[in-house]
């Protein structure tokens, strides 16, 4: 079974959509890629931190799920990273209404032993010096490393980016963000200066208009889901990155072909995603639910065409 190291951050978030509103629950970039990548088989891990205000019951809930907490600190006294957003009614764009780093502020990640040779490595959205880090703990070079950045990190910490975007086989951002990096608006041509930059692969993430993946002249879209009711958009590119290297872990085959999956199994776990609140979804989606919907993306993409 392959080893799966996530890095990333373990949250509460408040959210408010058209269809309603939370208080602090359960989020974090890490939580959505871990709850996503263990439907699949695979032995995996989350290095984080947290305060001493998070609930047990959030830490066993990823042990439920076979999860290897022991890369989350807990910081006593501390507060846990907190985000606070409202969603437009188009849910494509939102305001960020609060940001709270707490114990994010200084956190120097520390990967656990057991994971030290892991086989795959997601590095979650965080600061590129935390990503670094991680990169540096880690003596021998994954199958396959896995980045997600966002505009944020390409406004203030530009270097340091660039730095760890040199050491990944396949970077996953929007397209926003993918003109931002670039500086082409063409994705075609973005993710061609992204490739440049060291990633092997681009993975370019559109919301409820499907993903693009880009290796050198190869082309693969996959469409997402049109789904009769979006509740909660929160967490979903985080949970399409882990559908994406889940798969990949289980199957040990990083070839363009097997991506090309790997896509449409991210695509699909992002689609229940957005169906609730929060990781409410994730929580107790089944394996038949997951293959019930994997047969409605194959009827939506599948189609027999004779060329003349």
């Amino acid at each position: 079974m392959s080893k799966l190291l996530v890095v990333g951050t373990v949250a509460f978030d408040a959210i408010e959509t058209p269809f309603g509103k939370t208080d602090k629950i359960l989020g974090g970039a890490a939580t959505y890629i871990g709850l996503s990548a263990a439907q699949f088989d695979v032995n995996s891990a989350i290095v984080s931190i947290v305060g001493d205000d998070f609930p047990v019951g959030y830490l066993d809930l990823l042990k439920s799920k076979n999860i290897d907490t022991s890369g989350i600190e807990i910081v006593k006294g501390g507060k846990t990273f907190f985000w606070k957003g409202k969603y437009h009614n188009d849910m494509n764009t939102r305001d960020t209404l609060i940001t709270e780093l707490n114990t994010l502020a200084d956190f120097n990640p520390v990967v656990p032993e057991s994971f030290k040779d892991t086989d795959y490595l997601m590095l979650g959205n965080l600061h590129p010096s935390v990503q670094m880090a991680v990169i540096k703990q880690i003596p021998v070079r994954p199958k396959l490393v896995v980045l997600d950045t966002m505009n944020f990190w390409m406004d203030n910490t530009w270097d340091e980016l660039l730095e760890v975007i040199s050491k990944v086989d396949v970077i996953t951002i929007n397209d926003e963000e993918a003109r931002q990096l670039s500086g082409e608006y063409s994705l075609v041509n973005a993710a061609k200066k992204i490739h440049e930059m060291g990633p092997s692969y681009v993975v370019i993430k559109k919301g409820e208009h499907g993903a693009l993946l880009v290796n050198g002249e190869k082309m693969f879209y996959a469409p997402a889901l049109p789904l009769a009711e979006v509740f909660d958009p929160t967490g979903a590119g985080d949970t399409f990155a882990g559908g994406f290297i889940g798969y990949l872990a289980q199957t040990k085959n990083n070839s363009f072909n097997n991506m090309k999956n790997a896509v449409i199994y991210g695509s699909n776990l992002a689609s229940f995603c957005v169906e609730k609140f929060g990781t409410r979804r994730m929580e107790d989606l089944t394996k038949n639910e997951i293959r019930k919907r994997l047969g409605r993306f194959k009827e939506l993409t599948q189609f027999e065409i004779e060329l003349h």
